[in-house]
């Protein structure tokens, strides 16, 4: 069975969270029936040739409905931010690996700025067996809190100037938690902090990398990582098909 499909999507609401980051919500039941937390889609907009991968932050199979938190980072997901409820674009997903969820083990889930959006999804599936830290710049950038919240997880924030929450690393809200695994989502220094963690503690953990992507489906080799065998020998793999969630052992950070 084909695992993604490319099909017109379309937009039932757009919300705009803080200055350059906006929240829709698109129709889509075929692919929403098919997605699970961590993957990622590609997302065309007319006149341009190359799709905007941004990853999935909530799936509603219920409704048909998939929900995407994305910020402005170059021409394209500016033009994104400009759509309109009513508007369809035509949407590839869901692509790449995500979490691997089991709702018997206590998780904590690690997301740094727009990190955070790909977790919720997490948040939503293990419902009081989630311990999310967020962090973010300050209290002006902090998103989806509440959504956290809702979907049972115990939240805690950490700002880096302190104006919202903890000061500090996102990492040291952790301290006194037990947990059975880690799941994080963010810019490499917190990636590696939560995969030490991970280690101290003897759980298993999961990253979400980014890279740069064109196709989304391994064709065009953009996004080659670095990744490690269990032997420790090195090889390329790619994280829009092989990730972009992979165990934090394959990872070099």
């Amino acid at each position: 069975m084909k695992k993604f499909d490319s099909v017109m999507c379309r937009l039932e609401e757009a919300w705009k969270l803080t200055e350059d980051v906006f929240d829709y919500v698109f129709s889509c039941p075929g692919l929403a029936e098919k997605a699970c937390p961590g993957q990622f889609a590609q997302i065309r907009l007319p006149g341009h040739t190359l799709r905007r991968p941004i990853s999935i932050c909530g799936i509603d199979r219920e409704r048909g409905l998939l929900r995407f938190v994305f910020q402005i980072r170059g021409q394209g997901t500016a033009e994104l931010a400009e759509c309109e409820p009513g508007d369809e674009l035509e949407i590839m997903a869901p692509l790449g690996k995500g979490f691997p969820l089991d709702s018997n083990k206590r998780t904590l889930l690690i997301g740094g700025g727009i990190g955070v959006p790909p977790l919720l999804g997490c948040a939503a599936g293990l419902g009081e067996k989630a311990v999310a830290c967020l962090g973010f710049r300050n209290e002006a950038a902090v998103i989806l809190e509440e959504d956290f919240r809702a979907a049972g997880a115990k939240v805690s924030v950490a700002t880096d100037d302190g104006s919202y929450g903890h000061r500090g690393l996102v990492t040291e809200l952790v301290k006194q938690e037990g947990f059975d695994a880690v799941f994080a989502c963010g810019p490499a220094p917190m990636l590696r902090a939560a995969k030490a963690l991970a280690e101290s503690r003897g759980v298993p953990c999961y990253l979400s990398l980014e890279e740069r992507m064109a196709c989304g489906i391994g064709a065009c080799l953009g996004c080659a990582t670095p990744l490690l065998r269990e032997d420790g020998s090195q090889y390329f793999g790619h994280v829009c098909k092989d990730g972009p969630v992979f165990s934090s052992c394959m990872v070099q950070l």
